[in-house]
């Protein structure tokens, strides 16, 4: 089973909001997921990212792997 980190789009048309999610990389985008660990809303300025990093950590550490846009999210999230 390939575990990945990313993001699970909720939210209106043309008012996005996305969940980080661990989910099985075979699953569609907005389907079944594993757990739920943050949340990130690009409406708003700045962006809003809030991301519970011990799960991050764990589930990176037991072999998932994140995507970019999620990497990217989580090195900004790690440096608040």
């Amino acid at each position: 089973m390939a575990v990945k980190i990313r993001l699970r789009r909720m939210g209106a048309k043309k008012a996005p909001f996305y969940r980080i999610v661990v989910a099985d990389s075979r699953y569609p985008r907005d389907g079944r997921f594993i757990e739920e660990i943050g949340t990130y809303d690009p409406t708003k300025n700045p962006s809003v990212i809030s991301v519970d990093m011990e799960k991050a950590d764990k589930w990176i550490a037991t072999g998932a792997q994140p995507t970019d846009t999620v990497k990217k999210i989580l090195k900004i999230a790690a440096e608040k």
